[in-house]
């Protein structure tokens, strides 16, 4: 996925949603997914069938969040705010902080963004230097449940590279002080992919990795390159606060993550809280529910430390989600 190129925008590639992008995809997107989708709208607790995982999401306002002491201020904090809401939680205290580039790939015109696709690279960082290998994603998110669950993300690769699929239940910020508001993103992950195998400057060079990209109809000599161009690359500091109990059998991490676009220079910071979603858990309605009660408390607690906006991708591009 190469350099950024100043060639026109391509004016005839589609521009609806992610919705006609339905593929051919595994019968689990078309059955398992699509069929409680009219249902997507959640009672109190009620997780539907395809979700596989539940993400909680606040931005944090960068200010200070290059200094350790701040950072570990928010880690108290979490600890004494859980305690009051008598929710048990696991502090991590002797976990590392990871750092990864992470850099978004469309189109000169943003064709994918517009039909609410994502293409991201994760290139994990030992101290200053970039490993070899990195992590590929490609998801359609979306607020519509049917929308994001049509599209087709299966990637398909002549070497046998492992890949995790997941469709996603995103819990964010509200217009309201202890509100939310859900998007689902449905997701192909591809783990291990030499750097080298991403020097691709046109669309339908990944055609034959993402098939289902092909139902967005953008000619295949369309550009591809780094959204924003290489000084739009993000540092990404992600460290491990600990795990909240909301059952025996719903268990989340919660981390910190903090963008940096320039070294000790935050761009956002986000405090999430996710879990896995199982055959076993997902009619346990009273600790979902609790984990939607710890969210909305959890907006007022931080309050004035809150930042304006949806996610961190939205930054990246300007463009509200």
């Amino acid at each position: 996925m190469g350099k950024k190129t100043d060639k026109k925008p391509n004016k005839k590639a589609n521009r609806k949603s992610c919705q006609r992008a339905t593929g051919n995809g595994p019968e689990q997107n078309k059955t398992k997914v699509l069929d409680e989708a009219a249902t997507a709208s959640p009672r109190k607790g009620y997780v539907p069938k395809g979700v596989t995982n539940r993400e909680f999401k606040l931005l944090i306002k960068p200010d200070g969040l290059e200094r350790r002491r701040n950072v570990a201020a928010l880690q108290a904090f979490m600890t004494d705010f859980c305690k009051k809401q008598k929710i048990n939680y696991l502090p991590n205290e002797t976990a590392a902080t990871g750092l990864r580039n992470i850099t978004f790939y469309d189109t000169p015109d943003e064709v994918l963004r517009d039909n609410r696709i994502i293409l991201r690279v994760r290139a994990s960082r030992q101290d200053l230097w970039v490993d070899e290998w990195c992590e590929v994603t490609l998801k359609c998110r979306h607020d519509d449940f049917t929308t994001a669950a049509a599209f087709d993300p299966t990637p398909h690769f002549e070497d046998a590279v492992r890949f995790r699929m997941r469709f996603k239940e995103e819990i964010l910020r509200g217009p309201d002080p202890d509100s939310h508001r859900r998007i689902y993103s449905n997701n192909a992950i591809i783990n291990t992919v030499p750097i080298n195998r991403l020097d691709k400057n046109r669309i339908g060079e990944i055609y034959p990795i993402f098939p289902g990209l092909k139902a967005l109809a953008i000619e295949e000599a369309t550009a591809l390159g780094k959204v924003g161009g290489v000084e739009n690359t993000i540092l990404e500091a992600a460290l491990p606060f600990g795990m909240i109990e909301f059952d025996d059998d719903v268990v989340a991490h919660c981390d910190l993550g903090v963008w940096f676009r320039a070294a000790g220079v935050p761009l956002i910071g986000e405090l999430a809280f996710a879990y896995r979603v199982n055959p076993k858990n997902r009619k346990n309605r009273k600790a979902h529910a609790r984990a939607d009660k710890l969210f909305a408390q959890l907006q007022i607690a931080l309050g004035d430390q809150l930042a304006t906006g949806s996610t961190k991708t939205a930054l990246v591009y300007g463009k509200p989600e």
